[in-house]
């Protein structure tokens, strides 16, 4: 074969190839612009089809985010799984309800009768309480809460200085004073509103400083002036204020609210107010350690066992010798008990989705019906099944799509209008993410799919003379 006939060949393959693209991309374009012709002229069910699933995953994305919020919570307390709340049943002529307040004198009794119990705890909430002493200036304390002395021994909450006398020259009060490193700060996220938190220089040197919650600030300090700069003294002795903390909403602690507390350096706590016996000059509360990586959280607990057993004594693997909160470990297993519940009411999205996709299986069908004689023309003209199936399908997969962009548009929408409005605390709002919108956009894409195909393969299979003597309606 020679060159020139190898090029002659090259080229009429070239002309076939692009010819073949060319009719493809008509037959597609024909395919859309009947399939908009029939949506167009066929209002009605195009608009039902597109409304049920859009309100379909409208309502999917809603569910998702919701779920989302009410699972983002924290169980911090070391013995959440076993503190339970007693309840008690009013029932009435109109009814019943159940309420989270029982009988003060419950408690003892069911911890006499029932050895199960192993501590109880009462709380009574009274809403303003005037403090003070006689002869000094009195102040009311919002949301006080009297509980009984056991209450520690149910919420292991860590005391540091409670009974430090705290006062300004201004006004008095008692607050948690905690000493600690700088480091703290970062910690504790203990963002400075004003001011600076204390560094290196005033641990060594045990300066007299402290760093103010800002609920602490506004009992100390009258209304408009400014405590840094000031003093506040704490069982007598004077400390600097250099800094105050900004606001921060808190949901969750092991000592107590940040926003309640007075911050000094560790140096200054241990020399001006040192522990009390059982305690010793070199005992403290807490220790608090941050491995450098969550991958790295096991080895950092096994070393920090591992050097506290070479100081006291005692066996590293002893847990019991070395309790540790592990809070990557607490994250996790709560982590794993919401999965299931976001698995299962994620399935509830998917279900209603689900009927949204019958929906225009069902409608769609009617359309073949309606369309018995068109598709019988057609046949009889020499289109083939696949075409005429293709067909069908692009129409459903119209509706599909047109359906999801409204989902998704009213979807965000609620979201954005929901986030308008004023939100309590811990309650960030509907926070609308990518990734919930392309799960739903996966799922409603499956499901389109799904409910295209039977009524395009129904099309593809009408007899041509059975559609030709098919009368619409009858």
């Amino acid at each position: 074969m020679t060159q020139q006939a190898m090029s002659k060949d090259s080229k009429a393959d070239n002309i076939k190839h692009r010819t073949q693209n060319l009719k493809l991309s008509l037959m597609f374009k024909n395919y859309f612009k009947i399939a908009w012709r029939n949506l167009w002229k066929n209002k009605i069910f195009s608009a039902i089809n597109i409304l049920g699933l859009s309100a379909g995953l409208a309502c999917c994305i809603i569910i998702f985010l919701f779920i989302q919020h009410e699972l983002s919570y924290d169980k911090f307390n070391i013995q959440a799984k076993n503190i339970y709340r007693l309840t008690s049943v009013m029932r009435s002529t109109n009814g019943e309800g159940e309420l989270a307040v029982t009988p003060a004198a419950w408690a003892p009794l069911m911890k006499k009768d029932f050895p199960e119990i192993k501590e109880y705890t009462r709380l009574l909430k009274d809403e303003k309480v005037l403090i003070g002493e006689p002869g000094q200036q009195h102040f009311y304390e919002q949301q006080m809460l009297y509980a009984d002395s056991t209450f520690f021994n149910v919420f292991l909450v860590a005391l540091e200085q409670g009974d430090v006398r705290t006062h300004s020259n201004y006004n008095n009060a008692s607050f948690l004073v905690t000493g600690s490193y700088p480091e703290f700060g970062d910690i504790r996220s203990l963002t400075v509103g004003s001011g600076r938190f204390y560094n290196w220089d005033d641990e060594r040197e045990g300066r007299r400083v402290a760093f103010l919650g800002t609920d602490a600030a506004k009992q100390l300090f009258t209304e408009g002036r400014n405590p840094v700069g000031e003093n506040v003294y704490l069982n007598g002795i004077p400390y600097l204020v250099i800094g105050v903390m900004a606001k921060k909403k808190q949901d969750s602690s092991y000592d107590g609210w940040d926003v309640n507390k007075v911050f000094v350096p560790f140096s200054a706590m241990r020399r001006d107010l040192p522990d009390k016996p059982p305690g010793t000059a070199r005992t403290f509360d807490q220790l608090l350690v941050t491995p450098k990586s969550v991958q790295q959280h096991e080895a950092c607990k096994h070393q920090v066992r591992a050097a506290l057993a070479r100081m006291h004594g005692y066996d590293p693997t002893d847990k019991e010798a070395c309790p540790i909160w592990d809070t990557v470990q607490e994250a996790k297993a709560f982590t794993t008990m919401t999965d299931g519940m976001k698995y299962f009411l994620g399935a509830v999205g998917l279900v209603t989705l689900f009927l949204g996709g019958i929906g225009v299986m069902n409608v769609m069908m009617v359309a073949v019906r309606e369309r018995t004689r068109e598709i019988g023309v057609r046949k009889a003209l020499g289109a083939p099944a696949h075409s005429i199936l293709r067909q069908f399908f692009i129409e459903a997969m119209i509706i599909a799509i047109t359906s999801g962009g409204v989902g998704l548009g009213v979807g965000y929408g609620i979201c954005a209008l929901v986030n308008l409005l004023p939100m309590p605390d811990f309650f960030a709002g509907l926070v609308a993410t990518w990734k919930t919108g392309l799960l739903a956009c996966l799922m409603l894409g499956t499901i389109a799919v799904f409910s295209a195909m039977v009524p395009a393969r129904r099309a593809a299979s009408v007899d041509p003379i059975e559609a030709l003597r098919f009368e619409a309606g009858g």
